[in-house]
């Protein structure tokens, strides 16, 4: 019976308690969130209350498991098991704890920054989301290495692993190449504040926004909600157009072909109305030039500014269409007109086109062939 009950007591009692504890720290940070609304730290910790308890249930049971007196003949591959999972639950606990400081750090300092200096939200907030994936990978490798470290086959063959690394680092070096230069190339672009999450680029002819960012790759999502991924060094090696660089401001062109006879004044009084009415127009300028002529039409530029990327293409597509319908409706002899009658050129020098085979003849002699009639 006494076999029966000890590891029942034990065990059960490691569970209990274990849930037991779980369920009051849970409790009082989810208190400090509802007092706290000013920082989300305490809401982000309770994330961790997994790791957290297979914490704690490891540590009682590697803590009173010999009293069980159970499975006496794999006690060490007990011991063994509680202990790897130990070291993961904690590792992965600590992962869940840095990055819920990280998030709350960064929290404040975008509510403070973000009404003042938006790009600079977005160059701490990639190099947050970095910092932060490289500390998993350390924990992570950490982890990784204590564990194989509690076999004792791993500890004899350190020495070797040891005396071998300068061959293997060699090899994983050439082995790896791309992968270590994109993860540099990742860190660079973190720390040289090339390019943000919540840039607006223009990438192999595509426009974007960038919507992610890693040590080995960067994803940016198009305007018609594609995601374009692409590797980190990328954006080292190649140019590429970055349009919330300085500050978000931008300017751009619309371009209409009109009749020679085009209102201009009228055209630059109704762009000046068009815009008055546009609300993503941010007033800063405004103008409508001729830029170039052809033999049958005008090449007209309109240009408009707007605080950002987004405004600015708005501003664009209202303009064009608004100002195609005030032509049309009120100035229709301002469109482009294709012309298919033939063309006659008028006499030069006395010559005229003969209609048989184009060739110029002298006038004298046309009416030297054909003679008036005379009255009768």
């Amino acid at each position: 019976m006494d076999d029966v009950l000890r590891p029942l007591i034990v065990v059960g009692g490691s569970v209990v308690l274990t849930l037991l504890l779980g369920w009051a720290t849970d409790r009082l940070l989810r208190k400090a969130d509802e007092r706290h609304h000013e920082t989300p730290l305490w809401g982000l910790l309770r994330r961790a209350r997994v790791p957290y308890q297979l914490l704690l249930i490891a540590v009682l049971l590697r803590a009173s498991y010999d009293k069980t007196r159970l499975l006496t003949s794999h006690d060490v591959a007990v011991g063994r098991t509680l202990t790897l999972v130990l070291i993961g639950s904690a590792a992965w606990m600590a992962i869940r704890i840095a990055a819920a400081v990280v998030e709350t750090s960064y929290t404040r300092y975008a509510t403070n920054h973000r009404e003042r200096d938006p790009a600079r939200v977005r160059r701490v907030r990639t190099q947050v989301t970095l910092i932060r994936r490289v500390v998993s990978a350390v924990v992570g490798v950490v982890a990784v290495a204590a564990m194989l470290l509690t076999f004792p086959a791993m500890r004899a063959a350190g020495a070797s692993l040891l005396a071998s690394a300068g061959i293997l680092g060699i090899v994983a070096g050439v082995a790896a190449q791309s992968t270590l230069s994109n993860m540099f190339a990742g860190l660079q672009i973190a720390f040289g504040d090339m390019v943000r999450i919540g840039d607006t680029v223009v990438v192999d002819g595509e426009w974007g926004t960038v919507e992610e960012i890693t040590l080995t790759f960067l994803t940016v999502r198009t305007w018609d909600e594609r995601r374009i991924t692409m590797p980190v060094s990328y954006f080292t090696s190649k140019p590429f157009e970055n349009w919330s660089r300085g500050t978000p401001q931008m300017t751009g062109t619309v371009f209409w072909h009109v009749d020679h006879s085009a209102p201009l004044d009228a055209m630059r009084a109704k762009l000046r109305d068009i815009l008055r009415e546009c609300p993503a127009w941010d007033g800063r300028a405004c103008n409508l030039t001729v830029t170039d002529s052809t033999p049958s039409t005008l090449e007209v530029r309109a240009l408009v500014t707007a605080k950002d990327a987004d405004d600015i293409w708005t501003v664009r597509v209202e303009v064009r269409e608004r100002m195609m319908r005030f032509l049309a409706d009120e100035h229709p002899y301002a469109l482009p007109r294709v012309n298919t009658a033939d063309a006659v050129p008028p006499p030069r020098d006395g010559l005229e086109i003969a209609p048989s085979d184009g060739m110029p003849v002298p006038a004298a002699r046309r009416a030297h062939a054909h003679p008036p009639r005379q009255p009768r």
